[in-house]
């Protein structure tokens, strides 16, 4: 009798073993089921990645093509929205296809490739935030010494610097999360492969994971903030000291669509991560984490050519070339 069940209880370690091992899909099951809305949804989306790749791939072309926009400042530029248009790529064309297709699966090793890109560029969009920050510390409350404090050695070191932070940061993520076992579901409630949804139907304990990411995003959080406002304050301090209307007018002008562009990113980065497990809903992070993945990415080319003069005049001067 004891040999039966103990060869009852091995065979069903044995199952429950297979299926665990045996998960190569994951389906994704979005916003909703309701086809009308998915093709109003497609449409939406659709629109919103193309605008997102012609405004920042137009931004790079640009910088590139303008000798008058060859200074650190505009290269910083030039690497957001090459950045932001990968970002959006990750996620956005695979987001397109489930709308109009019954099946939305994702095979493993394309879920494990989606969620270590859109970690990787989306901590080194932070890094590089604070990077394009202390650049505006630099240029305004040093000007003299700009060209020798912020020489290509240290502008391609900064942005080096943050795809490594990137590129480690969702390293750890990455291992951690996909050494954990998805037995109980593979149906991830959300638009691509994001940590939460992950972590909400694995079968193993996910508490060192949860610590892992409060902790790491929280850190790089604080740090890159930090950076932000310490160079802000310096910032502002030097704004009080100029005479000239105009100087502090053109400081305002680049430095607010930077602080516009920081605090919009940051703040759904921490209302995502940065907050107890008790409080997470599926539902309201996805339309959070699509936010910042595919809405962001289309608004930067906006926000930082609005009430940017250079930008402005270098766009008018294409658009002169060209007869338009």
């Amino acid at each position: 009798m004891k040999m039966s069940q103990l060869s009852s209880d091995l065979d069903l370690h044995r199952i429950q073993v297979k299926n665990v091992t045996e998960v190569t899909v994951f389906i994704l099951v979005g916003f909703t089921d309701n086809f009308k809305v998915q093709v109003f949804l497609f449409l939406l989306f659709l629109s919103i990645y193309l605008f997102t790749l012609i405004g920042n791939l137009g931004m790079v072309l640009l910088i590139t093509r303008d000798s008058r926009l060859h200074n650190p400042m505009y290269y910083f530029l030039s690497v957001l929205s090459f950045l932001d248009a990968c970002y959006s790529s990750v996620v956005t064309p695979k987001m397109l296809v489930n709308f109009l297709n019954e099946n939305k699966a994702i095979s493993y090793l394309g879920c494990i490739a989606q969620m270590f890109l859109s970690v990787t560029f989306g901590t080194t969009e932070c890094f590089l935030l604070a990077a394009m920050a202390y650049d505006r510390y630099v240029a305004i409350y040093y000007p003299l010494l700009y060209s020798v404090s912020m020489s290509p050695r240290v502008y391609v070191s900064l942005i080096l610097a943050s795809y490594v932070g990137g590129i480690v940061h969702a390293s750890i993520h990455t291992v951690a999360t996909f050494s954990l076992s998805f037995c109980a579901s593979n149906e991830i409630r959300h638009v691509f492969c994001d940590i939460p949804p992950l972590l909400a139907i694995s079968c193993s304990d996910t508490h060192a994971n949860q610590l892992l990411l409060f902790y790491f995003v929280g850190s790089i959080e604080v740090v890159t903030i930090l950076i932000v406002l310490i160079s802000y304050g310096f910032i502002l301090l030097a704004i009080l000291r100029m005479h000239s209307a105009e100087g502090r007018r053109k400081v305002f002008s680049t430095c607010g669509s930077h602080l516009t562009g920081v605090s919009t990113y940051h703040g759904t980065i921490l209302f995502m991560y940065v907050r107890p497990t008790s409080s997470y809903s599926l539902d309201h992070d996805m339309i959070v984490s699509t936010f910042y993945t595919i809405v962001i990415p289309m608004l930067n080319p906006i926000i930082y050519s609005l009430r940017n003069k250079d930008v402005k005049e270098a766009k008018k001067r294409v658009f002169e070339k060209m007869g338009v």
